[in-house]
């Protein structure tokens, strides 16, 4: 790996993708303020969830899996011109696919919602709210798969900060319209949704003046004489199942939350909107580096793919282990403290809790598995992922169906990451067994110390938690500086620990070196 260590590039898209995900946070306290975990907050967030999903098969997901690699291709082999005018050809079709799909949505709201969420049939109040509600917030899948093509463009040039900073933009939009507009509507839900949607058209207005940058802020055209054209379609329809793994997934177990009892959408979606905080700042920002960097290795055919693998998987077990140990013995207080509040009980705490210790089982195999897929990506395949995505999502549909009656809620996150864990493994198979990937010396020592590590860690947390009953005593600023207090009093320990121990890679990490052989 070359002496600009990528660790660069991950903390930089890390810290601004924190900023936005700490709105977020101050977001969903506010909603769960407002909405708690009802009939409103589950029309809400239903309506939310669907764009959502679409945004992944048209977005960030499937597209930067397909077009970075070409548009990376390109780069290194085409003139300047050739170049510009591949994003533009590639920007039109998307562009007019998008409208398509979107005026779609829009009118056939009814019988989308009724596929996603049938149990709301069984509450007319309930359904109607919710296909109202997605009328609004469809829209947004137009913009923010737009802001995708924007992203994936500033991505490959290097670009990393104005993409990470761009969703800030769908909190503050959220947050206004909840604050200042929803009070004086007879349904605030619908504020909220008509936050959703400037929030859209904000973030791609906002992607603009760096685009213009780089040279790429051009009108979108239709033609498909350009054979990049026709690759990246080709490689968008398997990389948008592949890349909505995740997604499809979650939206299965929206269909069966929204059968197996009360308020379930609502319990999901808050311990889901924990689970993402790790996901986000740390698994986001390292996948969206790691693909442009194996593309271009992939290109060049580098020594270098394996060991850049390597390295990423490893920062994924040393990030991700004491993020999953910390979130499950944290589940209930970082609820407590986020959420109970208004509308948002503590029985509503103790149910999101137990979906939120299914899903922090799978914070390690999710991120795992956006750093193996790109490996694939980068050299233009994006059928196994495919397969191995189809196998996951049965998986995940057969446990839910076995645990979803009789544990609700802990059952369907349980199955989410069971299914996660599946897919990761077998991407990692794939990829020693076609020569792609082979495990760099130390792995062994690496995983004993940090587990050890961990473990110590685990018991620290456990001996200062504290009961249910002390964190429902405490004042808002009171239970935030505990949590505060414990969470950096736990990464203090984890990295002296990692020093004391002679973990070396964050050693080399921290002073910007690759890690050593």
């Amino acid at each position: 790996m070359s002496s600009h260590h990528p660790l660069r590039s991950v903390l930089k898209i890390g810290s601004n993708t924190m900023l936005s995900r700490l709105l977020g946070f101050a977001r969903d306290v506010i909603l769960a303020r407002l909405f708690g975990a009802g009939v409103i907050a589950d029309a809400f967030f239903v309506a939310f969830r669907i764009p959502n999903l679409f945004r992944r098969l048209f977005g960030e997901g499937a597209f930067s899996q397909s077009f970075v690699p070409v548009l990376g291709e390109y780069r290194a082999t085409r003139s300047v011109e050739e170049t510009r005018a591949f994003v533009a050809d590639v920007a039109g079709w998307l562009t007019l696919t998008l409208a398509v799909v979107t005026i779609v949505g829009i009118l056939g709201a009814s019988a989308v919602v009724y596929a996603i969420a049938p149990g709301f049939a069984d509450s007319p109040d309930k359904f109607h709210l919710t296909v109202e509600l997605l009328r609004i917030t469809f829209p947004y899948l137009f913009f923010i798969s737009l802001v995708a093509l924007a992203g994936g463009v500033l991505n490959t040039y290097g670009r990393f900060t104005v993409p990470a900073f761009t969703p800030v933009f769908l909190n503050l939009s959220i947050i206004a319209a909840a604050v200042f507009w929803a009070p004086h509507l007879q349904q605030p839900a619908i504020a909220v949704a008509w936050g959703v949607f400037i929030g859209g058209v904000l973030q791609l207005l906002f992607q603009l003046p760096a685009l213009r940058q780089v040279g790429h802020l051009r009108w979108p055209r239709l033609r498909r004489r350009d054979p990049g054209v026709g690759k990246v379609l080709r490689l968008m329809g398997p990389a948008a199942f592949g890349a909505s793994v995740a997604q499809i997934n979650l939206f299965l177990n929206t269909i069966l939350a929204s059968l197996v009892g009360a308020n379930v959408v609502s319990y999901l979606y808050y311990s889901d909107r924990l689970v993402e905080f790790p996901l986000g700042v740390f698994g986001v920002a390292l996948g969206t580096v790691v693909l442009p960097l194996l593309s271009r290795q992939a290109a060049e055919r580098s020594p270098q793919f394996p060991k850049t693998l390597d390295w990423a998987l490893r920062l994924t077990w040393l990030i991700g282990l004491p993020a999953t140990v910390g979130l499950l013995i944290l589940a209930q207080p970082l609820l407590i403290s986020l959420f109970r509040y208004g509308a948002y009980t503590a029985e509503d705490a103790w149910q999101s809790t137990l979906s939120l210790i299914g899903y922090g089982l799978g914070i390690l195999p999710i991120i795992a598995a956006r750093v193996l897929a790109p490996a694939f990506y980068a050299h233009q395949n994006t059928r196994t992922p495919v397969r191995f995505g189809m196998i996951s999502v049965a998986v995940n549909m057969g446990i839910s169906l076995i645990l979803a009656w009789p544990l609700q809620q802990l059952g369907l996150a349980i199955a989410t990451s069971c299914a996660a864990l599946v897919n990761a493994f077998l991407l990692w198979r794939r990829l020693r067994r076609d020569g792609l990937y082979q495990p760099q010396p130390g792995w062994p020592m690496l995983l004993l110390k940090s587990a050890g590590l961990a473990m110590v860690i685990g018991m620290v947390l456990l001996l200062l938690r504290g009961n249910t009953a002390l964190w429902l005593s405490l004042s808002l600023w009171e239970r935030l500086l505990r949590v505060l207090s414990l969470t950096l009093l736990a990464a203090t320990l984890y990295l002296a620990g990692a020093w004391w121990l002679g973990i070396h890679e964050l050693r080399d990490w921290y002073r910007q070196r690759p890690p050593r052989a």
